[in-house]
């Protein structure tokens, strides 16, 4: 399976964040899985791509030329396949992958997750998000989708295109599902 990886690419973020990306790269890896990631060097995804590579699974890096110019392609790059800019990247990581696991994240995660799901919601693709809501971080976000769906503005349907995990066991389940 092709498991696409949203994260953070900061570093500055609590340690439990990268102890739990890091398990969840090692179950990747070790379960013969390959992880689709935004190919930098920084943050979560250098996490969860060392911790794959670790663990012997494939990590495919879907790098923007902006990281190339800025000398932060991830070491640990197995398949690399550059692209021009956030959309193309966007674009090829949710082409190449199965199922996306999104882990804390900013600005970037949130247009990546809500690009995944709005897509899904017109029919473009029937790809699921796994929201791994380490240590409730996802918590603001789903109180916000609700109180959305409460005010009619979400589509029915929309929870079937999005799991929330709060452990690894359930983001493995979501993933065998």
């Amino acid at each position: 399976m092709k498991i696409c990886i949203f994260c953070s690419a900061n570093s500055n973020l609590d340690p439990d964040y990268f102890q739990t990306t890091e398990e969840l790269g090692h179950w990747i890896g070790h379960h013969g899985h390959a992880v689709v990631f935004g190919g930098c060097d920084l943050g979560l995804m250098a996490c969860i791509a060392k911790a794959v590579h670790e663990a012997g699974g494939e990590t495919i890096g879907i790098v923007p030329s902006i990281i190339e110019e800025g000398g932060k392609v991830s070491p640990h790059v197995s398949v690399h396949i550059p692209c021009q800019n956030l959309s193309d990247r966007k674009d090829l990581l949710i082409g190449k992958s199965d199922i996306i696991i999104a882990l804390p994240g900013g600005i970037g995660t949130l247009d990546e997750i809500f690009t995944v799901l709005s897509a899904a919601s017109i029919g473009y693709h029937q790809k699921r998000v796994v929201l791994y809501n380490m240590k409730g971080f996802w918590q603001p976000l789903l109180k916000m989708l609700d109180e959305m769906e409460e005010k009619g503005v979400l589509r029915e349907g929309w929870r079937s295109d999005l799991i929330v995990a709060n452990t690894l066991e359930e983001v493995i389940k979501a993933c065998e599902k």
